[in-house]
Order: structure tokens, then C-alpha cells, then sequence
């Protein structure tokens, strides 16, 4: 029995526990079934794999960076601070935990397509990265609370299933006022924020114009470059807190802050030196996510056509669930108010945790990036402005970044070892979840499991209800601003061409295209 034993040792430890060659195995098996030519298969499996060896890659750049960083912030404030990035929390996790989340998320995409095919939530979620971001935190949560490997990726694989289906359902409302349609969904785990935003906007926006009829400054758009958003806020912070470190402990120990890290091999001279020192190091950070990035996006530039070709053809007439950047081009003026707002959202919550959260409570201070809140601050600037016009883009996105400020501070209480890596998960969704999750996992065994299942089902039976009573009937959030409006200024609002009035009609919206690059929708049943 020994030759069958021995190839399956070999198979199960030196493959498929390797997750670059797992996430490689399965691009090539949906490029097959999508009948793909053999060139195509062999590439497409070689370029996921490099992908997954870049995000390791580029975690060993971030660690570095971040090293000292935490050792300035523990010196000046006392406080644990971390900056929330989901793709260096990810690449970080990938070394210990990498072929676990690799099961999970393929399992936890094929418990969405069931969900998908057999409940009321008929949504595909293609944003492969954030599937990978949430897979990354089920695992790292589930694990922390001591589960097996077997039950790790068993429970993991049903909750992602369930957050796959039920979040675009729960934005769908409001994704439907922004988009004026209803051919694509919102796949994003910021959902948290755009739904509060649009709420928000409901609240404080009923006559209030929207972000479309201002003209804002060209000089800000280069911020739009995410590479050079993340280098540019890192280097901000970086030197920031050197300067204050240094006035605080002295140059001695100020000094030593860049030996601290593995990729630093002295101290800094003098204090010219130690100053570029911190820009060299935001400038890394960015280098750093930047080699993470390209990594992601090399595995699922393989992966989500695969998963989209068997989605198509398992839940024919679903509605893809897109990244956050689908609603960008409906108001793009929203998108840099929004970003303005939650990044103040950011600030403000920030002093909070400095001044009150972190004694009380010993929570740790979460330091605004730019990233998260250009990216969910954007999206929310433009559900608040669906249904709020600028007030409501503006108190929306605000609103948002105070929830990316403050729930990956509870998050970090749950994430073990792992909340001392000066990084975490920052969109809203991650925040909230985990922290449910890894509170009752706390309970231990199988009570544990229970109730992070239950947790799930309560998740999985709330996104039913709202698509049966809410989305299927038709409620439209911004009807009640389209009656207080001009009909030209409600449209604009909305996203909606000015058209003709029509007594008692509520406002239509033109259809327009997904921005270049999006999946195309799966098409309808036949």
C-alpha cells in the first residue's frame, strides 16, 4: 500500500496544503470548465500563483515598515495604534494561515452559489478580493478562538457564504436610488457604511442639492491614485509621529525607533537622517501595499472569470455583486466630498479614542488612512448623496468614517496575536462581523460553534426579509426628497437625466455602463 500512500502524502503536505498551488489548481479547473484553450489554462494557473507568492512578498515589506511606526506611536501616546489595511493584514495572515483561507473562500463561494440558486438572495459576489479579505478574517478569528482546521473551514465556508448573499442584499435599496436600476449590486464589505450614509442622507437631505451642480478643484483628483493615496497618508503619519517621538523620548531612544524592524539595519545619525528615515518608510508602506495589490489582482484577474463563467451557469439571472468602485461614475463629485468627510470622520473618532475610548476602555487608536476612507468614504458620499443630496453625501461619509475608526478598535480585541501587528481589517462589514464572531467563539467548543452559527442564520434570515419586504416591493429611500424637490434638482440628485414632468410620476434613471473592467452580469434565464 506504500506507492498509494506515499503520492498521496506528497499530493495532501507539498500541494494542496500550499496554498499558491492551491489557488493555481483551482483557476485551472474553472478554466477548464469554462472550455478555455490549453495555453490559457497553464497561464492563467501560473499567473494566480505568482499572485499569491506576491502578497507573501509584499507582507514581509509591510512588517518592516510598520515596525517602527509602532514603536513611535507606543512612545508618544502610550496607546496601541495600528493603521487599518486589508491588504497587509491579509498578506501578513497568508504565512500562517494561507491554505486554510484558501479552502474556506472556495467553499464559502460555492455556499453563496447554492444560496444564491435556492434562496430569495440572488446575488453573485464577485469582488474576489474582499472574498479573499473575509475569508482571511473568518479564519483568523475562528482560529484564534481555538477551533480545528476540519471546523475552521467547515463554519468559516457557510458564514462567507451567507455574507456573500446577504450583504448585497441589504444595500440593494439604496444601490438601486444610486444606480437608477436594477442589473448590478453592491459586492463590497464596506456595506455597513454605504447603508447608514444613505440613511443619514434620508435624514438630513430632503432639500438639500446635489454634489453633481458643484465644481471642485482638479489640484485634489490625483487622489484618486490608490498607490500614491496610501504612500502620501503613510508619510504624513510617518513623519508626524517621528517628530513628536523625538521631542517626547529624546534622540537616544528616538533614534533606535528604525532598528526596531527586520528590514532596518541602524539607527538614524542625526535628526536630518532620522527624519528622512520616517519618509523613506511611509514611501515603503506604499511600495509595500502597492506589491500586495498587484498580487490580488493577479490571482483574480484568473479567478473571478473562472468563478463568473460557473456562476453563470448556476444561478442564471443573479445579480453581480461589484466592487465599490461600480458607483463611482454616478456621482463623481460625491466620491471626493465623501472621502474629505470620512477622513474628518476618521480624525474626529480618532481623538476620542485618544481622549476617552482608549482609557476606559483600553481600546487601541485606529490612525485614518487614506485608502479605506478614499474608497469607503467615496461610496458612501455617494449613497448619502442618492438620498441626501450634499448634506447627506457629506454627514453620510462622515458617519461612515467614524464606523471604520471605531469598529476595527473592537475588532483588535478578538484577532489574538494578530492585534499586535499594527495593522487590521478597516472596512465596516469586517469590523462589525468579526467582532460578533470572535466574541462568541470566546464561549469555546461546540457552544462556540453554535452561536457563531446562529449569528450567521440571524444574518442569512435579516437579508431575506429585506429582500422580501423591502427590495421586491419596490421601496425607493429617496421618494420622499423627490416630492420636496424641483424634479431637475431630485434627478440630479439621484443620478437621473432631467426629463420631462409627469404629474404624480416618481423619478426614473437611465441605465448607464459598469466602469471598464467590471464583470459583465450573467445573463438572464432563459
Amino acid at each position: 500500500m506504500g506507492w498509494l500512500v506515499t503520492p498521496a502524502k506528497f499530493l495532501v503536505n507539498e500541494i494542496l496544503s500550499e496554498p499558491a498551488y492551491l489557488i493555481g489548481i483551482i483557476t485551472a479547473v474553472g478554466l477548464i470548465a469554462m472550455k478555455k484553450t490549453a495555453g490559457q489554462i497553464i497561464g492563467g494557473a501560473i499567473k494566480a500563483t505568482l499572485g499569491f507568492l506576491l502578497i507573501g512578498a509584499g507582507a514581509g515589506l509591510v512588517t518592516n515598515s510598520l515596525a517602527p511606526l509602532g514603536t513611535m506611536i507606543q512612545g508618544v501616546t502610550g496607546a496601541h495604534g495600528v493603521i487599518p489595511t486589508n491588504e497587509a493584514i491579509v498578506g501578513i495572515a497568508q504565512a500562517q494561515f494561507g491554505s486554510r483561507v484558501a479552502w474556506l473562500m472556495i467553499l464559502g463561494f460555492v455556499v453563496s452559489l447554492l444560496l444564491a440558486r435556492f434562496t430569495p438572495l440572488r446575488y453573485v459576489f464577485l469582488t474576489g478580493h474582499h472574498m479573499l479579505f473575509m475569508a482571511t478574517l473568518l479564519t483568523v478569528v475562528l482560529a484564534g478562538a481555538g477551533q480545528s482546521t476540519v471546523v475552521v473551514v467547515a463554519v468559516g465556508a457557510v458564514l462567507l457564504g451567507i455574507m456573500l448573499v446577504a450583504m448585497p442584499a441589504f444595500a440593494h435599496p439604496w444601490t438601486k436610488r444610486v444606480t437608477g436600476s436594477d442589473t448590478v449590486a453592491i459586492g463590497h464589505f464596506g456595506t455597513a457604511g454605504y447603508v447608514v450614509a444613505g440613511a443619514a442622507g434620508k435624514v438630513v437631505g430632503k432639500r438639500s442639492r446635489s454634489t453633481e451642480e458643484m465644481k471642485l478643484p482638479e489640484g485634489l483628483r490625483f487622489l484618486r491614485d490608490s498607490m500614491v493615496a496610501t504612500a502620501l497618508s503613510m508619510l504624513v503619519i510617518y513623519v508626524v509621529m517621528a517628530v513628536l517621538f523625538l521631542l517626547k523620548a529624546g534622540e537616544r531612544t528616538a533614534f533606535k525607533a528604525f532598528a526596531t524592524g527586520t528590514g532596518a539595519t541602524t539607527a538614524a545619525t542625526d535628526t536630518g537622517n532620522y527624519v528622512m528615515q520616517s519618509v523613506m518608510q511611509g514611501l515603503q508602506f506604499g511600495i509595500a501595499v502597492a506589491v500586495i495589490l498587484f498580487g490580488v489582482r493577479t490571482i483574480l484577474g484568473e479567478l473571478v472569470p473562472a468563478f463568473q463563467g460557473i456562476a453563470s451557469k448556476v444561478v442564471p439571472g443573479a445579480l453581480p455583486a461589484l466592487d465599490a468602485p461600480i458607483v463611482f461614475p454616478y456621482a463623481q463629485n460625491a466620491v471626493l466630498i465623501g472621502f474629505l468627510s470620512s477622513f474628518t470622520g476618521g480624525l474626529v473618532s480618532l481623538a476620542l479614542l485618544t481622549w476617552v475610548f482608549n482609557p476606559a476602555f483600553g481600546l487601541a487608536l485606529v490612525l485614518p488612512g487614506l485608502v479605506p476612507h478614499f474608497f469607503t468614504g467615496g461610496a458612501a458620499g455617494v449613497y448619502g448623496n442618492a438620498t441626501g443630496g450634499r448634506r447627506g453625501a457629506a454627514v453620510g461619509a462622515f458617519l461612515n468614517g467614524v464606523l471604520i475608526t471605531f469598529l476595527p478598535a473592537l475588532l483588535l480585541k478578538v484577532l489574538g496575536a494578530f492585534g499586535e501587528q499594527n495593522t487590521t481589517f478597516g472596512d465596516a462589514d469586517f469590523g462589525w462581523f468579526g467582532a460578533l464572531v470572535g466574541n462568541a467563539g470566546k464561549a469555546g467548543g461546540g457552544v462556540g460553534v453554535a452561536l457563531i452559527l446562529l449569528i450567521g442564520l440571524a444574518v442569512l434570515g435579516a437579508a431575506v426579509l429585506v429582500q422580501k419586504r423591502v427590495v421586491d416591493t419596490g421601496w425607493d429611500p429617496g421618494a420622499a426628497r423627490d416630492a420636496l424637490m424641483p424634479r431637475d434638482d431630485a434627478a440630479a440628485g439621484a443620478g437621473e437625466a432631467a426629463g420631462p414632468d409627469a404629474p404624480g410620476r416618481t423619478a426614473s434613471y437611465p441605465k448607464i455602463a459598469p466602469p471598464a473592467g467590471a464583470p459583465a452580469p450573467p445573463p438572464p434565464p432563459r
